[in-house]
Parts: C-alpha cells; structure tokens; sequence
C-alpha cells in the first residue's frame, strides 16, 4: 500500500496489471479498454525531485541530471509496458482485429526538473505544455492495426481527439452519437482519401490568462490574452512558428477573427480574462506559475 507516504506500488505497474488482466478476460468478446498511463508526468509537490520512478534504470549511468535520467526511465518503463500489452495480443491471437491507439494529451513539459530542451522534447516546434503554439498542442497519434495499417506508414492528416469516438464507432460498425464534432479519420488509417475535413480547429487555455488558438489549413491564428493582436503562421513553411505574417495577410486575419468569435460558447466559469484579470481572480492558481 501507498498509505502514508510507503511508496509500496508503483501506479503505473498497476495500470498495466489491470490492463493485461482485463484483455485476459474479455478476449473472447469485442471489448473497448481506455488506458490512461499517467507517465512521463511530475509529481508537482516535490518540486525539482518530482520526476519519481522506482529505478532510473537504464541510464544510472548517463552523465545526465538525475531529473532528466528519470524522465527517460519512465519513457522506457512505458514503453515495456505496452510491449507487453502488445505481445499478448498477439499471444491470444486477436492482434489482427485489435485497433491500438496511441498518443499524448499535451507537449512536453518543464515541471519537476526537467528541461524540455535537454532531449528536444518538441522538435522544431514552439511552446510546451499550457502553450497553444504547436509545441503545446501538436502531438503524434500512432495507430496499429495488423493486416489494414501497413507498419511504417506515415500521415499528416490533422485530426484531433473528437474525432477518436467517430472513428472507434466506424471500426465497431455502429452509429457514433448524434451532434458530436468529431469526425470519422478511417479513410486515413485505411490509406484512402479523406474527403471529410474540418473547416477549422480551434482551442482555449485559461491558466495564466486566456489564450486562444485557431487552425485553418496551414494557417495558425494564436492571441495571447484578450485584447492583443492576432499572430499568424503559416505552418506549411514555418512548422516553428517564428515568423509572425499577419501583416502580409490581413484577409486570412479577418477569417480567423470571425472563427474566434462565434468557435467558443460562452461559459461563466470561464470567461476570457487576461492575464492580470486571471491572477486577480485566481490568486492561489497564479501564484504556483
């Protein structure tokens, strides 16, 4: 037990004993199992010693800051973990008609002691977690799927998470719940043309002030907090986001401007609020960033 600060289980290890367990029982059915691993992630209380794993093994002996060797600990703990998963699956044979989906809710992030640039956690792209630049919110989906998504095949479809519960509901052969926004991205995983695309995607963020976002096409509209210009990227030749177009293309500003204006539906609990308005209304929240 954990109780008290022992420290006798690992959640994760848990989290893959429940998981391998349930497949185990339900193998001879359809079943749905979401796998929600809380790792790599910082355990915020302690600060710079928050990267906790059991061992920073294999890489005890790297010439790395000890926040930075767990952090890869657990990426590779992780990674065994679905491993295992995934070699049940086959060893039950039911791999072949198994859809995997695997991803993040978010980008790196530089709670805990860690350095986001230490490993290049986001690439080229800009922003970390609570970031509604790329390098917050762009995160990779892979998909595995023997016999219908040949291994290596890469797309930069841009689809979100709305869109996993229409796509789930097309591979269970069933209806997906009426009014959802997502849509069905089985075209892309099957290799074929997706004709169904979203006209935009737009996203919020309040800690720290609000901030918005917007994607249409290749184009990236980000405001910062109420009030501020709108910035402008064209992520086709600027995947970074460092150059900041809008003045060469105040038309495609106006489209973003309008989309702001009527994506988001008013919500009492979150208004837009700047930064200074954030703090004055959420002192406690404020004071930890």
């Amino acid at each position: 037990a954990n109780f008290g600060g022992a420290k006798g289980r690992y959640a994760q290890d848990l989290f893959t004993m429940a998981a391998t367990n349930f497949v185990r029982v339900n193998k001879l059915a359809p079943f749905f199992l979401y796998l929600a691993y809380t790792i790599p992630h910082a355990h915020n209380e302690l600060k710079d010693k928050g990267m906790e794993v059991p061992s920073d093994a294999p890489y005890s002996q790297e010439d790395w800051p000890q926040p930075e060797k767990n952090k890869a600990a657990m990426i590779t703990r992780l990674d065994a973990d679905i491993g295992r998963l995934l070699a049940q699956l086959k060893a039950l044979q039911i791999e072949s008609n198994t859809v995997v989906f695997f991803t993040s809710d978010n980008g790196p992030h530089k709670e805990g002691g860690v350095r986001p640039d230490f490993f290049r956690s986001s690439g080229l792209l800009r922003g970390l977690k609570r970031d509604v630049y790329e390098g917050g919110i762009r995160v990779p989906m892979l998909v595995r799927w023997p016999g219908r998504i040949a291994p290596g095949t890469v797309s930069d479809q841009v689809w979100y998470f709305p869109d996993f519960l229409p796509t789930a509901a097309e591979i269970a052969g069933v209806q997906p719940p009426p009014g959802v926004d997502g849509i069905s991205i089985v075209p892309t995983l099957l290799g074929q043309a997706q004709t169904n695309q979203h006209e935009y995607l737009y996203w919020e963020f309040h800690e720290g002030g609000s901030k918005q976002a917007v994607r249409l096409g290749d184009w990236k509209g980000v405001r910062l907090e109420p009030g501020q210009p709108l910035e402008l990227y064209d992520l086709k030749t600027d995947a970074g986001e460092t150059k900041n177009v809008a003045a060469a293309h105040p038309d495609v500003v106006a489209r973003i401007e309008a989309i702001l204006k009527t994506a988001r539906t008013e919500s009492e609990p979150w208004p837009l609020r700047t930064a200074a308005e954030w703090k004055k209304a959420r002192p406690a929240e404020a004071k930890k960033n």
